[in-house]
């Protein structure tokens, strides 16, 4: 990619881009000293080809219609170690913001579409290790944002209980290909929600693991502090068997803690838990676009959780309706500086860096900014005015209040064990037509995160299960745990799903075993 020498123009406009008070005879005189500093440029770029590993050449297909159901693919392969392991047989989909080296990656929008990485993520050399055989990359939403299933480049991804209807975002053909029986497992991202919101509206399990749990190493970043992947399993059994293969640190992620020891996931369900306390989050619940069937279903799942014999307890947590706002200022001015500004993986963390992709990103999206989703182009707006008014500093705020959010919620995580609440509260609505208004398009997009994206912000591991079905659609039961003890978490949703019989199946079975 070969940083050009800058011509005189090249130095007017950085200056004018500073406001620089420089003439025409500074810029000839700075114009060797910047041509001399640069030469250290060439020098990183040989080194860096010199040191990278060759590119890994793969066989892919781009599926026709009558292979596509629900439109959830974006390409299909077959790759696999050929090695037994504990996902030996197992067919798993990878979020199309994720890299599979050899593989198109376009996640969800055509300011990538044409890229091909030449590495794969950490989290798809540890599934085919351990004897997953990948099937190809599921269509996500476009650069991710979106909770809705309307906004990929390649078309709306369809719900299998109602192909009118959204499978939810941005993992939305991860969701759909699991709940259709299509695959067995899914990876998915969580920057808002984006695990949780299509397993809600599909009927799977989707969990959000602790924030730095999951190496983000090869998947398209937002945001580096709400950015996580997490498994989607039509069942939690699947869920802790792909988690304890993903989990872990892999030494190039940051977000990572130091020390980080990942728990048997797998060991924890099936255990009892009578005598376990639950706590039922009243501002959870009665949102302004609740449904009141969802919040029944959910209602009535806890209910089978009591019978289980866990205690269960109104708590309140008033931050819990803070959480929004806050997260609508680190996602959107952390995006535009992050995602846009600097071209995906921002700068300043010690960290594996794409450079391939945020050079064909970067230079993908100047040449036609227009390409951005609606939804992009509101966090743009938003995001710009904001921090050329406030320089970053509303942005500072917000992460300055998060211990603060993130304390209300461990305060009462030290008097129960786990938290619940709807996941979503409402059941997927219908798709936007294709000349629907952006109003519409855009409401489709954010109108279901109020529950889920405070976690993104706090880091709590969060599950979603599907409850009973609410007239004749999924919904979704949210529990949230202690940091890093998503083990606890997937013990009650495990706990759920035995009491139950088992989830009610989009393909027409019951997922799971009863009791």
């Amino acid at each position: 990619m070969s940083l050009t020498p800058p011509d005189l123009t090249a130095l007017q406009a950085a200056r004018d881009h500073y406001g620089l008070d420089l003439s025409r005879a500074d810029l000839d005189s700075f114009k060797p000293l910047v041509e001399g500093l640069l030469a250290s440029w060439d020098t990183v770029e040989r080194l860096y080809e010199e040191s990278a590993s060759p590119t890994i050449e793969r066989d892919w297909y781009r599926p026709d219609d009558a292979d596509n159901p629900y439109n959830a693919w974006y390409v299909t392969c077959e790759i696999s170690s050929g090695e037994d392991g504990p996902l030996a047989g197992r067919r798993v989909a990878i979020k199309d913001n994720t890299a599979v080296a050899g593989m198109p990656m376009m996640n969800g929008s055509a300011t990538l579409e044409g890229f091909t990485p030449r590495r794969d993520a950490t989290i798809v050399s540890r599934l085919i290790e351990a004897g997953a055989t990948i099937a190809g990359k599921a269509v996500c939403e476009d650069l991710c944002f979106s909770g809705g299933s309307h906004t990929s480049r390649t078309g709306a991804v369809r719900n299998p209980w109602d192909e009118r209807r959204s499978a939810g975002g941005s993992s939305s053909g991860s969701a759909a290909l699991v709940a259709g029986g299509v695959v067995d497992m899914a990876t998915g991202g969580d920057q808002g929600g984006s695990v949780r919101i299509p397993s809600a509206f599909c009927g799977t399990v989707g969990h959000k693991p602790t924030h730095g749990l999951v190496p983000y190493t090869g998947a398209f970043p937002i945001e580096q502090t709400i950015d996580h992947v997490g498994p989607i399993t039509a069942t939690v059994a699947d869920a802790a068997l792909m988690l304890g293969v993903i989990a872990g640190a892999d030494g190039d992620d940051p977000r990572q803690p130091v020390g980080l020891q990942p728990q048997d996931y797998l060991a924890a369900l099936g255990q009892d838990v009578t005598g376990m306390r639950l706590g039922v989050v009243t501002e959870g619940f009665g949102h302004d676009n609740s449904d009141p069937g969802v919040d029944q279903a959910v209602r009535d799942a806890i209910e089978a959780l009591r019978r289980a014999g866990m205690t269960v307890e109104e708590v309140s947590i008033p931050w819990h309706r803070h959480a929004t706002a806050i997260w609508d200022v680190i996602a959107t001015e952390g995006a535009t500086a992050q995602m846009v500004d600097t071209n995906g993986y921002g700068l300043n963390w010690d960290g594996l860096y794409d450079p391939e992709c945020m050079d064909y990103y970067g230079s993908q999206w100047r040449q036609d900014p227009s390409q951005f989703s609606e939804t992009v182009k509101l966090v743009l707006l938003a995001g710009r005015h904001a921090l050329d008014e406030g320089h970053g500093s509303y942005y500072g705020m917000a992460r300055n209040l998060v211990p603060t959010l993130r304390a209300a919620y461990d305060s009462v995580l030290e008097e129960v064990d786990v938290l619940v609440m709807p996941t979503l509260p409402i059941t997927a609505s219908k798709l936007p037509a294709d000349d629907a208004p952006r109003e519409e398009v855009i409401a489709r997009a954010l109108e279901m995160i109020a529950n889920t994206c405070p976690m993104d912000v706090t880091g709590h591991p969060a599950c979603s299960v599907p409850t009973a079905l609410v007239d004749g659609l999924p919904a979704g039961m949210m529990l949230v745990g202690r940091r890093f003890d998503d083990a606890t978490v997937l013990r009650v949703a495990d706990a759920y799903e035995r009491t139950v019989g088992g989830f009610p199946s989009a393909v027409g079975e019951t997922t799971g075993s009863a009791v």
